[in-house]
Protein backbone atom coordinates (compact mmCIF):
# COMPACT_ATOMS: atom_id res chain seq x y z
CA UNK A 1 0.00 0.00 0.00
CA UNK A 2 1.34 3.42 -0.93
CA UNK A 3 1.82 5.50 2.23
CA UNK A 4 2.02 9.28 2.17
CA UNK A 5 2.34 9.31 5.97
CA UNK A 6 3.48 6.86 8.61
CA UNK A 7 0.52 4.55 9.06
CA UNK A 8 0.99 3.69 12.73
CA UNK A 9 1.69 6.49 15.17
CA UNK A 10 3.26 4.35 17.92
CA UNK A 11 5.68 1.43 17.96
CA UNK A 12 6.70 -1.41 20.23
CA UNK A 13 10.36 -2.43 20.01
CA UNK A 14 10.29 -6.11 20.97
CA UNK A 15 13.38 -8.16 21.84
CA UNK A 16 12.52 -11.86 21.67
CA UNK A 17 13.78 -15.22 20.49
CA UNK A 18 13.89 -15.81 16.77
CA UNK A 19 11.57 -18.83 16.89
CA UNK A 20 8.97 -16.77 18.77
CA UNK A 21 9.15 -14.01 16.18
CA UNK A 22 8.90 -16.49 13.32
CA UNK A 23 5.91 -18.39 14.73
CA UNK A 24 3.99 -15.54 16.37
CA UNK A 25 4.73 -12.42 14.35
CA UNK A 26 1.71 -12.36 12.02
CA UNK A 27 -0.92 -12.73 14.73
CA UNK A 28 0.73 -10.19 17.04
CA UNK A 29 0.90 -7.64 14.23
CA UNK A 30 -2.73 -8.25 13.31
CA UNK A 31 -3.86 -7.39 16.85
CA UNK A 32 -1.42 -4.47 17.24
CA UNK A 33 -2.45 -2.78 14.00
CA UNK A 34 -6.07 -2.69 15.13
CA UNK A 35 -4.90 -0.63 18.11
CA UNK A 36 -2.97 1.70 15.79
CA UNK A 37 0.55 0.67 16.77
CA UNK A 38 3.20 -1.43 15.06
CA UNK A 39 5.70 -3.94 16.48
CA UNK A 40 9.35 -3.94 15.44
CA UNK A 41 10.99 -7.30 16.23
CA UNK A 42 14.61 -7.84 17.30
CA UNK A 43 16.43 -11.10 18.00
CA UNK A 44 19.80 -9.51 18.76
CA UNK A 45 20.56 -7.48 21.91
CA UNK A 46 23.03 -5.11 20.24
CA UNK A 47 20.59 -4.05 17.53
CA UNK A 48 17.80 -3.70 20.09
CA UNK A 49 19.93 -1.51 22.38
CA UNK A 50 20.99 0.64 19.43
CA UNK A 51 17.37 1.09 18.31
CA UNK A 52 16.21 2.03 21.82
CA UNK A 53 19.06 4.49 22.27
CA UNK A 54 18.12 6.25 19.04
CA UNK A 55 14.38 6.36 19.81
CA UNK A 56 12.46 9.40 21.02
CA UNK A 57 11.16 7.66 24.13
CA UNK A 58 7.49 7.82 23.15
CA UNK A 59 7.31 4.14 22.24
CA UNK A 60 7.29 0.94 24.32
CA UNK A 61 10.30 -1.33 24.76
CA UNK A 62 9.48 -4.97 25.49
CA UNK A 63 12.02 -7.64 26.48
CA UNK A 64 11.23 -11.35 26.58
CA UNK A 65 13.66 -12.60 29.24
CA UNK A 66 13.93 -15.92 27.41
CA UNK A 67 15.85 -13.90 24.84
CA UNK A 68 18.85 -14.04 27.18
CA UNK A 69 19.51 -17.57 25.91
CA UNK A 70 20.96 -18.79 22.60
CA UNK A 71 20.98 -15.51 20.69
CA UNK A 72 24.12 -13.66 21.74
CA UNK A 73 26.28 -13.61 18.63
CA UNK A 74 28.26 -10.68 20.04
CA UNK A 75 29.32 -12.26 23.36
CA UNK A 76 33.11 -11.71 23.65
CA UNK A 77 33.89 -14.85 25.64
CA UNK A 78 32.02 -17.36 23.52
CA UNK A 79 29.12 -17.75 25.94
CA UNK A 80 25.67 -18.15 24.41
CA UNK A 81 23.75 -16.91 27.45
CA UNK A 82 23.64 -13.32 28.64
CA UNK A 83 23.20 -12.75 32.36
CA UNK A 84 20.30 -10.53 33.45
CA UNK A 85 22.68 -8.11 35.15
CA UNK A 86 24.66 -7.74 31.90
CA UNK A 87 21.48 -7.02 29.98
CA UNK A 88 20.32 -4.40 32.48
CA UNK A 89 23.71 -2.67 32.29
CA UNK A 90 23.53 -2.48 28.49
CA UNK A 91 20.02 -1.05 28.30
CA UNK A 92 19.82 2.77 27.92
CA UNK A 93 19.02 4.11 31.39
CA UNK A 94 16.81 6.96 30.17
CA UNK A 95 14.02 4.59 29.06
CA UNK A 96 11.66 2.21 30.88
CA UNK A 97 11.05 -1.38 29.84
CA UNK A 98 8.29 -3.98 29.80
CA UNK A 99 9.55 -7.42 30.77
CA UNK A 100 7.92 -10.65 29.60
CA UNK A 101 8.84 -13.69 31.65
CA UNK A 102 7.83 -17.28 32.31
CA UNK A 103 5.68 -18.28 35.27
CA UNK A 104 8.76 -19.94 36.81
CA UNK A 105 10.70 -16.68 36.59
CA UNK A 106 7.72 -14.75 37.93
CA UNK A 107 7.65 -16.84 41.09
CA UNK A 108 11.07 -15.52 42.15
CA UNK A 109 10.58 -12.41 44.28
CA UNK A 110 14.22 -11.32 44.10
CA UNK A 111 14.04 -11.38 40.31
CA UNK A 112 10.88 -9.27 40.38
CA UNK A 113 12.57 -6.86 42.79
CA UNK A 114 15.57 -6.50 40.51
CA UNK A 115 13.36 -5.81 37.49
CA UNK A 116 11.18 -3.18 39.16
CA UNK A 117 14.29 -1.46 40.50
CA UNK A 118 15.83 -1.33 37.00
CA UNK A 119 13.76 1.05 34.87
CA UNK A 120 10.78 -1.32 34.77
CA UNK A 121 7.55 0.12 33.36
CA UNK A 122 5.67 -3.18 33.83
CA UNK A 123 6.11 -6.93 33.67
CA UNK A 124 3.88 -9.79 32.51
CA UNK A 125 4.01 -13.56 32.70
CA UNK A 126 3.87 -16.08 29.87
CA UNK A 127 1.93 -17.84 28.59
CA UNK A 128 -0.25 -14.88 27.63
CA UNK A 129 -2.70 -14.79 24.72
CA UNK A 130 -1.71 -12.49 21.86
CA UNK A 131 -4.87 -10.39 22.05
CA UNK A 132 -4.53 -10.01 25.84
CA UNK A 133 -0.85 -9.08 25.52
CA UNK A 134 -1.56 -6.44 22.89
CA UNK A 135 -4.45 -5.06 24.94
CA UNK A 136 -2.10 -4.66 27.94
CA UNK A 137 0.43 -2.86 25.76
CA UNK A 138 -2.29 -0.49 24.54
CA UNK A 139 -3.15 0.32 28.15
CA UNK A 140 0.51 1.15 28.80
CA UNK A 141 0.49 3.53 25.82
CA UNK A 142 -2.51 5.25 27.42
CA UNK A 143 -0.74 5.53 30.78
CA UNK A 144 2.37 7.08 29.22
CA UNK A 145 0.38 10.01 27.77
CA UNK A 146 -1.31 11.43 30.87
CA UNK A 147 -1.54 14.97 29.51
CA UNK A 148 -5.15 16.13 29.89
CA UNK A 149 -5.96 18.82 32.43
CA UNK A 150 -7.72 17.41 35.51
CA UNK A 151 -10.12 19.86 37.16
CA UNK A 152 -10.71 19.64 40.90
CA UNK A 153 -13.35 21.51 42.90
CA UNK A 154 -12.46 21.97 46.59
CA UNK A 155 -15.06 22.64 49.31
CA UNK A 156 -13.45 23.95 52.49
CA UNK A 157 -9.95 25.02 53.52
CA UNK A 158 -7.46 22.46 52.24
CA UNK A 159 -4.19 24.41 52.23
CA UNK A 160 -3.04 23.09 48.85
CA UNK A 161 -0.02 24.12 46.81
CA UNK A 162 -2.13 25.09 43.80
CA UNK A 163 0.82 26.22 41.66
CA UNK A 164 2.57 22.85 42.12
CA UNK A 165 -0.59 21.00 41.10
CA UNK A 166 -1.23 23.26 38.10
CA UNK A 167 2.30 22.62 36.83
CA UNK A 168 1.29 18.95 36.79
CA UNK A 169 -1.96 19.66 34.94
CA UNK A 170 -4.29 19.60 37.96
CA UNK A 171 -6.40 22.77 38.21
CA UNK A 172 -7.84 23.69 41.64
CA UNK A 173 -11.21 25.51 41.70
CA UNK A 174 -12.45 26.62 45.12
CA UNK A 175 -16.06 26.72 46.25
CA UNK A 176 -17.35 28.07 49.56
CA UNK A 177 -20.98 26.93 49.95
CA UNK A 178 -21.95 23.29 50.51
CA UNK A 179 -25.56 23.95 49.53
CA UNK A 180 -24.60 25.16 46.04
CA UNK A 181 -21.76 22.71 45.45
CA UNK A 182 -23.97 20.45 43.31
CA UNK A 183 -24.74 23.40 41.02
CA UNK A 184 -21.04 24.26 40.70
CA UNK A 185 -20.23 20.65 39.87
CA UNK A 186 -23.00 20.55 37.27
CA UNK A 187 -21.65 23.74 35.70
CA UNK A 188 -17.92 22.86 35.68
CA UNK A 189 -18.11 19.05 35.33
CA UNK A 190 -14.86 18.53 37.29
CA UNK A 191 -12.96 15.27 37.37
CA UNK A 192 -12.37 15.34 41.13
CA UNK A 193 -14.24 16.87 44.08
CA UNK A 194 -12.44 17.29 47.41
CA UNK A 195 -14.55 17.94 50.54
CA UNK A 196 -12.97 18.68 53.91
CA UNK A 197 -14.12 16.79 57.01
CA UNK A 198 -15.35 20.08 58.53
CA UNK A 199 -17.76 20.64 55.63
CA UNK A 200 -18.86 17.01 55.68
CA UNK A 201 -19.68 17.19 59.39
CA UNK A 202 -21.80 20.28 58.72
CA UNK A 203 -23.65 18.84 55.71
CA UNK A 204 -23.33 15.08 55.46
CA UNK A 205 -25.71 14.87 52.48
CA UNK A 206 -23.13 16.54 50.18
CA UNK A 207 -21.77 13.39 48.60
CA UNK A 208 -25.18 11.70 48.29
CA UNK A 209 -26.53 14.68 46.35
CA UNK A 210 -23.53 14.58 44.00
CA UNK A 211 -23.48 10.80 43.50
CA UNK A 212 -27.19 10.26 42.86
CA UNK A 213 -27.40 12.73 39.98
CA UNK A 214 -28.19 10.60 36.94
CA UNK A 215 -25.93 12.86 34.86
CA UNK A 216 -22.92 12.32 37.16
CA UNK A 217 -19.67 11.56 35.34
CA UNK A 218 -18.85 7.87 36.03
CA UNK A 219 -15.12 8.68 36.11
CA UNK A 220 -15.44 11.54 38.61
CA UNK A 221 -14.03 10.87 42.07
CA UNK A 222 -15.30 12.47 45.29
CA UNK A 223 -12.76 12.39 48.11
CA UNK A 224 -12.95 13.34 51.77
CA UNK A 225 -10.00 15.28 53.19
CA UNK A 226 -9.57 14.21 56.81
CA UNK A 227 -7.66 16.89 58.68
CA UNK A 228 -7.67 14.95 61.96
CA UNK A 229 -8.03 11.18 62.46
CA UNK A 230 -11.59 9.92 62.99
CA UNK A 231 -12.17 6.27 62.13
CA UNK A 232 -15.96 6.45 62.60
CA UNK A 233 -16.19 9.45 60.26
CA UNK A 234 -14.11 7.65 57.64
CA UNK A 235 -16.42 4.63 57.73
CA UNK A 236 -19.51 6.82 57.50
CA UNK A 237 -18.04 8.78 54.59
CA UNK A 238 -17.32 5.62 52.58
CA UNK A 239 -20.82 4.29 53.35
CA UNK A 240 -22.30 7.60 52.15
CA UNK A 241 -20.56 7.30 48.78
CA UNK A 242 -17.14 8.96 48.98
CA UNK A 243 -14.66 7.22 46.68
CA UNK A 244 -11.67 7.80 48.95
CA UNK A 245 -10.58 9.24 52.27
CA UNK A 246 -7.33 11.23 52.11
CA UNK A 247 -5.33 12.23 55.15
CA UNK A 248 -3.75 15.64 55.57
CA UNK A 249 -0.16 15.20 56.67
CA UNK A 250 3.30 16.51 55.95
CA UNK A 251 3.65 19.34 53.40
CA UNK A 252 3.41 17.94 49.91
CA UNK A 253 1.88 14.61 50.95
CA UNK A 254 -1.71 15.61 50.11
CA UNK A 255 -0.64 17.06 46.76
CA UNK A 256 1.17 13.80 45.94
CA UNK A 257 -1.97 11.80 46.79
CA UNK A 258 -4.12 14.07 44.62
CA UNK A 259 -1.68 13.84 41.72
CA UNK A 260 -1.76 10.04 41.96
CA UNK A 261 -5.56 10.06 41.81
CA UNK A 262 -5.48 12.55 38.92
CA UNK A 263 -3.22 10.21 36.94
CA UNK A 264 -5.64 7.32 37.55
CA UNK A 265 -8.53 9.52 36.42
CA UNK A 266 -6.66 10.39 33.21
CA UNK A 267 -6.11 6.71 32.46
CA UNK A 268 -9.75 5.83 33.12
CA UNK A 269 -10.96 8.75 31.00
CA UNK A 270 -8.77 7.61 28.13
CA UNK A 271 -9.91 3.98 28.40
CA UNK A 272 -13.57 5.01 28.58
CA UNK A 273 -13.47 8.00 26.24
CA UNK A 274 -11.02 6.95 23.50
CA UNK A 275 -11.48 4.76 20.44
CA UNK A 276 -8.88 2.01 20.67
CA UNK A 277 -8.33 1.59 16.94
CA UNK A 278 -7.46 5.25 16.26
CA UNK A 279 -6.74 6.81 19.65
CA UNK A 280 -9.35 9.52 18.93
CA UNK A 281 -12.22 10.43 21.20
CA UNK A 282 -15.14 8.03 21.04
CA UNK A 283 -18.82 8.93 21.41
CA UNK A 284 -18.61 9.09 25.22
CA UNK A 285 -15.41 11.14 25.22
CA UNK A 286 -16.70 13.58 22.62
CA UNK A 287 -19.97 14.24 24.42
CA UNK A 288 -18.36 15.53 27.62
CA UNK A 289 -15.65 17.56 25.88
CA UNK A 290 -18.16 19.07 23.43
CA UNK A 291 -20.38 20.14 26.32
CA UNK A 292 -17.36 21.73 28.01
CA UNK A 293 -16.47 23.55 24.78
CA UNK A 294 -20.02 24.86 24.36
CA UNK A 295 -19.93 26.24 27.92
CA UNK A 296 -16.63 27.93 27.14
CA UNK A 297 -18.00 29.34 23.87
CA UNK A 298 -21.01 30.78 25.72
CA UNK A 299 -18.72 32.38 28.31
CA UNK A 300 -16.32 33.86 25.73
CA UNK A 301 -18.92 34.72 23.08
CA UNK A 302 -17.37 32.48 20.38
CA UNK A 303 -18.97 30.43 17.66
CA UNK A 304 -18.40 26.72 17.07
CA UNK A 305 -18.80 24.58 13.97
CA UNK A 306 -19.60 20.88 14.37
CA UNK A 307 -18.99 18.59 11.40
CA UNK A 308 -20.12 15.01 10.82
CA UNK A 309 -18.45 12.97 8.07
CA UNK A 310 -18.93 9.46 6.76
CA UNK A 311 -16.70 7.49 4.36
CA UNK A 312 -18.54 6.99 1.08
CA UNK A 313 -19.52 3.43 0.11
CA UNK A 314 -17.61 1.97 3.04
CA UNK A 315 -19.54 -1.32 2.89
CA UNK A 316 -18.34 -1.75 -0.69
CA UNK A 317 -14.75 -1.17 0.49
CA UNK A 318 -15.11 -3.90 3.13
CA UNK A 319 -16.87 -6.29 0.76
CA UNK A 320 -14.33 -5.77 -2.03
CA UNK A 321 -11.03 -5.84 -0.12
CA UNK A 322 -11.88 -7.11 3.37
CA UNK A 323 -12.49 -5.62 6.80
CA UNK A 324 -8.78 -5.42 7.54
CA UNK A 325 -8.33 -3.12 4.55
CA UNK A 326 -11.37 -1.14 5.74
CA UNK A 327 -9.61 -0.65 9.09
CA UNK A 328 -6.60 0.72 7.21
CA UNK A 329 -8.80 3.24 5.39
CA UNK A 330 -10.27 4.39 8.71
CA UNK A 331 -6.80 4.81 10.26
CA UNK A 332 -5.52 6.74 7.24
CA UNK A 333 -8.54 9.05 7.47
CA UNK A 334 -7.85 9.65 11.17
CA UNK A 335 -4.23 10.48 10.34
CA UNK A 336 -5.41 12.93 7.68
CA UNK A 337 -7.81 14.69 10.04
CA UNK A 338 -5.79 14.82 13.28
CA UNK A 339 -2.90 17.10 12.15
CA UNK A 340 -5.41 19.72 10.96
CA UNK A 341 -7.13 20.10 14.34
CA UNK A 342 -6.36 23.20 16.39
CA UNK A 343 -5.45 23.08 20.08
CA UNK A 344 -9.06 23.78 21.11
CA UNK A 345 -10.69 21.65 18.39
CA UNK A 346 -12.16 18.20 19.00
CA UNK A 347 -11.95 15.10 16.83
CA UNK A 348 -13.86 11.87 17.41
CA UNK A 349 -14.36 8.53 15.74
CA UNK A 350 -18.07 8.48 16.50
CA UNK A 351 -18.59 4.90 15.37
CA UNK A 352 -17.68 2.71 12.41
CA UNK A 353 -16.70 4.93 9.49
CA UNK A 354 -18.30 8.08 10.98
CA UNK A 355 -16.21 10.91 12.45
CA UNK A 356 -17.24 14.10 14.27
CA UNK A 357 -15.16 17.23 14.75
CA UNK A 358 -15.79 20.52 16.54
CA UNK A 359 -13.95 23.63 15.33
CA UNK A 360 -13.35 26.33 17.95
CA UNK A 361 -14.08 30.00 17.10
CA UNK A 362 -15.42 29.03 13.69
CA UNK A 363 -18.65 30.06 11.95
CA UNK A 364 -20.77 27.95 9.59
CA UNK A 365 -19.04 28.93 6.35
CA UNK A 366 -15.57 28.64 7.85
CA UNK A 367 -16.48 25.21 9.17
CA UNK A 368 -17.73 24.12 5.77
CA UNK A 369 -14.50 25.28 4.12
CA UNK A 370 -12.28 23.59 6.68
CA UNK A 371 -14.19 20.34 6.31
CA UNK A 372 -14.02 20.55 2.53
CA UNK A 373 -10.25 21.06 2.64
CA UNK A 374 -10.02 17.85 4.68
CA UNK A 375 -12.24 16.08 2.16
CA UNK A 376 -9.91 17.07 -0.68
CA UNK A 377 -6.84 15.96 1.28
CA UNK A 378 -8.35 12.52 1.92
CA UNK A 379 -9.44 12.15 -1.70
CA UNK A 380 -5.82 12.72 -2.78
CA UNK A 381 -4.48 9.71 -0.86
CA UNK A 382 -3.74 6.69 -3.11
CA UNK A 383 -4.58 3.24 -1.71
CA UNK A 384 -2.97 0.22 -3.33
CA UNK A 385 -5.72 -2.43 -3.19
CA UNK A 386 -3.63 -4.87 -5.25
CA UNK A 387 -0.16 -4.69 -6.81
CA UNK A 388 -0.29 -1.80 -9.28
CA UNK A 389 -4.00 -1.10 -8.58
CA UNK A 390 -4.38 2.32 -6.92
CA UNK A 391 -7.77 3.59 -5.74
CA UNK A 392 -8.98 6.83 -4.17
CA UNK A 393 -11.81 7.09 -1.65
CA UNK A 394 -13.94 9.97 -0.41
CA UNK A 395 -16.21 11.08 2.39
CA UNK A 396 -19.33 13.21 2.67
CA UNK A 397 -20.07 15.63 5.48
CA UNK A 398 -22.53 18.02 7.10
CA UNK A 399 -21.91 21.11 9.25
CA UNK A 400 -23.92 22.95 11.92
CA UNK A 401 -23.01 25.98 13.99
CA UNK A 402 -23.28 27.25 17.57
CA UNK A 403 -25.04 29.46 18.68
CA UNK A 404 -27.68 28.75 16.03
CA UNK A 405 -27.94 25.33 17.67
CA UNK A 406 -27.11 25.51 21.35
CA UNK A 407 -26.58 21.99 22.66
CA UNK A 408 -24.20 19.24 21.64
CA UNK A 409 -27.17 17.03 20.69
CA UNK A 410 -28.85 19.75 18.58
CA UNK A 411 -25.58 20.47 16.77
CA UNK A 412 -25.03 16.81 16.01
CA UNK A 413 -28.58 16.22 14.76
CA UNK A 414 -28.41 19.26 12.46
CA UNK A 415 -24.98 18.33 11.08
CA UNK A 416 -26.11 14.71 10.62
CA UNK A 417 -29.11 15.96 8.64
CA UNK A 418 -26.70 17.91 6.42
CA UNK A 419 -24.62 14.74 5.99
CA UNK A 420 -27.77 13.01 4.72
CA UNK A 421 -28.28 15.84 2.20
CA UNK A 422 -24.67 15.42 1.03
CA UNK A 423 -25.16 11.68 0.54
CA UNK A 424 -28.43 12.18 -1.32
CA UNK A 425 -26.83 14.86 -3.50
CA UNK A 426 -24.24 12.49 -4.90
CA UNK A 427 -21.67 12.00 -2.09
CA UNK A 428 -18.12 13.37 -1.92
CA UNK A 429 -19.25 16.81 -0.77
CA UNK A 430 -19.90 18.94 2.32
CA UNK A 431 -23.31 20.48 3.02
CA UNK A 432 -24.14 23.23 5.48
CA UNK A 433 -27.77 24.06 4.65
CA UNK A 434 -30.82 21.83 4.43
CA UNK A 435 -31.54 22.94 0.90
CA UNK A 436 -28.15 21.63 -0.15
CA UNK A 437 -27.40 24.90 -1.94
CA UNK A 438 -24.21 25.47 0.07
CA UNK A 439 -22.52 22.18 -0.69
CA UNK A 440 -18.87 21.85 -1.58
CA UNK A 441 -18.99 19.54 -4.58
CA UNK A 442 -16.44 16.91 -5.56
CA UNK A 443 -13.54 18.28 -7.53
Amino acid sequence: MTQAVQLYRSHVLFLSQSFFIKDNRAELLLHAHKYDFDILFFDDVSRFVEAVAGDSGDNLYVIDLDALHNMQADMPDGRRTLMLGELLQRLPADHSYVYLQSARQGSRFLLQQRLVDSHCLAYAEKPIANDVFVDKLFNLFVQKKRGDLVRMVVLGEAGLDEDWLLQRRVEVLRHADAYTLHLRVKELQPDLVLVTDTEYRRTDAIVRVLQKNIEADPVREIALLQCRPDLALSRRALADGFDAVLAAGEPGLLEAQLLSRANKIRINKDLIGKDRATGLLNKVGLQKKAQDLIRRAAHEGCSLALGVIDIDKFKTINDSWGHYFGDIVIKRLSLTLAPQMGESDLLSRFGGEEFVMVFWDCDLEQGRRRLDALRQAFCAIPFEVAPGDLRHFSFSGGVACYPAYRSENELFLRADAMLYVAKQSGRNRICAEETGRQCALAR
